[in-house]
């Protein structure tokens, strides 16, 4: 096996190096609202909305013209590829409202998750085909990261080797594409929350599943400095009896990274997981207020754990916009004080603050 491989060029490294950086600098964290058509359905269907591209662009809308005190604690917002080409009621695409705010656009790249062949009811995630020239047009329409999202379930059997090894190759050839393209990849290998396992097997699980990612990034020659990680925090399964506390969450959490996660990486931006977006801001907080290495910035990348309040409290109602953008800032910013371990608890309250989030083998 050779080992000999060029580096990106210098310039391409600055490049991603300096977009990875901002999005993850101290107090700020990605809102991910790169929900897909039919998911974005469902969250109507909680608030009485009916799912049309209108409303779609309403919403969306709502959470982009928000004031600009926002970018204060957002550094990139994910989006879907439809949100993307909209505009504001003013004509302003919606990437010009973010940039004036100095929020980075990103964008979701991957077309879903699919049977894998073999397995038991595990998948794998397509969309790599056209990845390459799918990247760089977005780049040339103003999306400087992307998002892909592959999914791990914990069984009695489960996750395979067949499958860890599967997801993590495409993760590395997804980010290596990107990179190609100039676009920062937020590489996301999802150990979903579902099942009665505890907080132990949860965090060797994710060990496994982040060493094989990692072992494969290499193999495809990424340039980690150039890259983001959008892990689950190591939680018990949902049906698990044991209760944990936030400080167990982070001493699992910062183990687990500690012995898998390159310090070259920029940064790691928690997915959510089906936390209440309370849940989400306290142990992201005990998270940075652990004791022990952390090489990296953590922060977060949240949908739900930053939308739900902000969709109950708009209701698809034009008077309701300014309440709903108010509850957005103040998500935001208890993120933002807990990616600095400075949040405390119970001190942020919303529509929707510790509505249980969790949506059994989360698709999207």
């Amino acid at each position: 096996m050779t080992t000999y491989f060029s580096y990106p060029a210098p310039s391409l490294q600055d490049e991603l190096r300096k977009i990875a950086e901002a999005i993850v600098a101290p107090g700020k964290g990605i809102l991910a609202a790169d929900e897909s058509t039919a998911t974005i359905g469902k969250r109507f269907v909680d608030i009485g909305v009916e799912n049309t591209e209108e409303n779609r662009r309403l919403y969306r809308q709502l959470l982009f013209t928000t004031d600009e005190v926002l970018g204060q604690n957002i550094s990139g917002v994910i989006l879907f590829h439809e949100t993307l080409y909209q505009k504001a009621d003013d004509g302003v695409p919606f990437v010009d409202h973010l940039k004036q705010r100095g929020i980075i656009p990103g964008i979701k790249v991957d077309k879903g998750v699919v049977p894998l062949f073999g397995s038991e009811d595990e998948c794998t995630t397509q969309g790599l085909d056209d990845l390459a020239q799918r990247c760089a047009q977005y780049k040339k329409d103003g999306c400087h990261f992307a998002k892909w999202r592959c999914v791990l379930k914990i069984k009695r059997n489960t996750p395979s080797y067949q499958a860890i090894m599967e997801n993590a190759n495409v993760l590395a050839r997804y980010a290596s594409i990107c990179q190609a393209n100039r676009i920062v990849p937020i590489v996301e290998p999802e150990v979903l929350p579902d099942g009665e396992h505890d907080l132990d097997r949860a965090q060797k699980v994710t060990e496994t599943v982040l060493a094989a990612v990692y072992k494969a990034l290499n193999d495809h020659h990424v340039y980690l400095e150039g890259t983001l990680l959008k892990p689950n925090m190591v939680t018990a399964g949902q049906s698990c009896t044991t209760k944990y506390t936030a400080e167990d969450i982070a001493a699992a959490t910062v183990t687990a990274l500690n012995r898998t996660v390159p310090a070259a990486v920029a940064g790691i931006v928690f997915l959510s997981g089906g936390q209440s977006e309370e849940e989400a801001s306290v142990n992201l907080d005990a998270i940075n207020k652990f004791k022990g290495k952390k090489p990296w910035p953590l922060s977060f990348s949240y949908g739900r754990a930053l939308q739900a309040s902000v969709l109950r409290a708009w209701s698809g109602k034009a008077d309701n916009v300014k309440a709903a953008q108010d509850e957005l800032i103040k998500r935001a910013q208890a993120n933002g004080n807990a990616a600095l371990g400075k949040y405390e608890a119970g001190s942020v309250t919303g529509k929707a603050a510790d509505v249980g989030l969790f949506i059994k083998d989360h698709n999207y």
